[in-house]
């Protein structure tokens, strides 16, 4: 989903906001390790990723692809939403079923991707992600996997799409839909911003 997380050819992004939501995200990471009681040493070992890169991660000196930040709140026990603060003002509707425009949670991943959640709360089985992705964006060069199934519907722009290594190319008004047990990454790759709509079951940020 989204990515910092993602990675951006050419970003037109800030490198001054990208190192902040770099050093915010590794911090997160960092107090929940400790608050965990595991050392470097044991979360490398959970997720594959080696003690250096956790380390740079922490420090806010690495941006972390979503397959990595998969891995590391998997092994904490949490979602990726833990780790990014609300942007802006979020307003739980009172009714817990709407959710008003500017009033979403934002999960900006500081590499050219922004979720935006359009679901009311993520403690049912479905989430509903607005996701953006400047020109260039990828969610990083290798494919993950997680559990449940994933679907969307481009709004606007290009996606490309890969699952299970075949690529689909994606246009405005195109959809897609699989099950995330299948390896799979995506990137924009016009000169455009590319929007979509994404559905996630059960929800994983």
């Amino acid at each position: 989903m989204s990515r910092s997380a993602a990675t951006v050819e050419d970003s037109p992004a800030s490198p001054k906001k990208a190192d902040l939501i770099s050093a915010r995200l590794g911090n997160a990471i960092r107090v929940l390790r400790h608050d965990k009681g595991m050392t470097l040493t044991a979360l490398a070992e959970q997720t594959g990723l080696s003690v250096g890169l956790l380390s740079q991660v922490e420090r806010g000196l690495s941006e972390p692809s979503v397959k990595a930040i998969h891995l590391i709140a998997t092994a904490l026990g949490v979602s990726i939403g833990w780790f990014f603060r609300e942007e802006g003002p979020v307003e739980p509707a009172a009714d817990g079923i709407t959710v008003r425009r500017g009033h979403r949670k934002t999960l900006d991943y500081g590499g050219g991707i922004v979720d935006e959640l359009l679901s009311p709360s993520l403690e049912g089985q479905l989430e509903l992600l607005l996701c953006r992705l400047a020109p260039g964006a990828s969610v990083g060069s290798e494919a993950y996997t997680h559990i449940g199934e994933e679907a969307g519907y481009v709004m606007a722009g290009s996606l490309e799409l890969i699952v299970d290594g075949v690529t689909h190319l994606l246009n405005t008004g195109d959809s897609f839909g699989f099950a995330s047990v299948r390896p799979h990454k995506y990137r924009n790759i016009s000169t455009q911003e590319t929007v979509v709509i994404w559905a996630i079951t059960p929800p994983s940020y």
